[in-house]
């Protein structure tokens, strides 16, 4: 993934309307805090989108656009 890439789906979060908390992501894994959950995983992904510990960052944030997405 590119930088480019990182930005533009962080841009894509920044212009839909977010679920309220919390969110069943996936079984066992719960967003209790949107914003911090996207802070958190775009400062990681920032660092180096490419790096192998980030695979499933990219993973976390398209399933959570999935989600986003079919609920709209």
């Amino acid at each position: 993934m590119t930088m480019q890439e990182v930005d533009e789906l962080e841009e894509w979060f920044k212009n839909v309307e977010l679920p309220k908390p919390p969110v069943m992501l996936f079984p066992g894994t719960q967003i209790a805090d949107v914003d911090k959950f996207l802070e958190a995983q775009f400062t990681s992904l920032r660092v180096d989108p490419n790096s192998k510990p980030n695979a499933p960052i990219l993973y976390r944030l398209k399933a959570f656009k999935l989600l986003i997405e079919s609920n709209l």
